[in-house]
């Protein structure tokens, strides 16, 4: 509860900040496109925040996103028939590649990062092979998902929100959910306890996967196209609203709505700085600085307890 409340002080402090500097900043308008911009780099941190929570990682949702993006796109290439069957299959595919990592972290007890991380070669290099330019198109009506908006209310926004209470219900209130924190805490107790640690850590890639392929989904309906390198920034970016919002990296402990409320800081804070004019590289290095802070609390936090 602490790290919420330090991460909605820091959001009320940059939104006080940027009404100082700009009266544009605090338009209305303003607020729902970056409730908007938020909803990618969210909906993919969820999906990590659950590996994380298993005391694992996911290094391959960048190139996942990258490849089910150029699928989503050059499937559909247009065709509204399609939108349906292509969406469905991707979030199938999404899945499936998800729970193959978990396959190689449960059954050749490989760490995490590794299996990740070349399977996040692979898919790349499945990508490429498949184009190497953007490539398809979408039907009319198919970019409601990212720029559609019900009194104001940005569709996608207000659907990634509805999307994590219902997975923090299912944390909450499941025995699955609960066997997360309790793999994430002590994976070796836990299976001495009779609780189903395979299947669990099995199921949290797979959602990772999931939820990597929504986000492919959401980009294409966003810049209208598949892009080969659509998913490149995500990779160590899904970690950053996980760790920003008090999700401990050794897993068991933390919040998915802090995940949520990362992803906004960390949108606010690059819609401030765009106000600002800062480059694009100054902005990655105000991210990392935030990510080496949120690191050094946790680190801190460990030490103290």
């Amino acid at each position: 509860m602490l790290r919420l409340l330090m991460v909605l002080a820091l959001i009320l402090a940059i939104i006080v900040v940027g009404a100082v500097v700009t009266d544009r900043f605090m338009r209305p308008e303003n607020f729902a496109n970056v409730f908007e911009q938020a909803t990618d780099l969210a909906l993919v941190a969820l999906g990590q925040s659950l590996t994380v929570l298993t005391g694992g990682i996911d290094l391959s949702v960048g190139s996942m996103i990258s490849l089910l993006s150029v699928l989503t796109s050059g499937l559909i290439d247009g065709n509204s028939a399609m939108v349906l069957p292509v969406c469905l299959g991707i979030l199938a595919g999404g899945t499936l590649l998800g729970v193959l990592n978990g396959c190689g972290v449960v059954w050749l007890r490989v760490h995490p990062l590794i299996v990740t991380l070349g399977m996040g070669a692979i898919l790349q290099g499945v990508a490429l092979l498949y184009t190497r330019a953007p490539i398809g198109s979408i039907p009319d009506g198919f970019d409601s998902l990212a720029y559609g908006r019900v009194a104001g209310i940005s569709v996608g926004g207000a659907a990634t929100a509805l999307i994590f209470v219902l997975v923090a219900a299912f944390l909450r209130y499941t025995n699955t959910g609960r066997t997360i924190y309790a793999v994430g805490d002590d994976s070796q107790a836990a299976r001495l306890l009779g609780m189903p640690v395979r299947r669990v850590i099995l199921l949290v890639y797979g959602a990772s996967g999931f939820f990597a392929a929504v986000t492919a989904i959401y980009l294409v309906s966003r810049f209208g196209s598949g892009q080969p390198y659509a998913g490149a920034d995500y990779t160590l970016a899904s970690v950053t609203p996980v760790v920003v919002g008090g999700i401990a990296l050794s897993g068991g402990r933390g919040s998915i709505f802090g995940t949520l409320l990362g992803a906004y800081l960390l949108a606010i804070l690059n819609d401030l700085l765009n106000f600002l004019h800062v480059p694009t590289q100054i902005q990655l290095v105000a991210e990392g600085l935030i990510i080496m802070a949120a690191v050094s609390i946790h680190v801190e936090r460990g030490r103290r307890s």
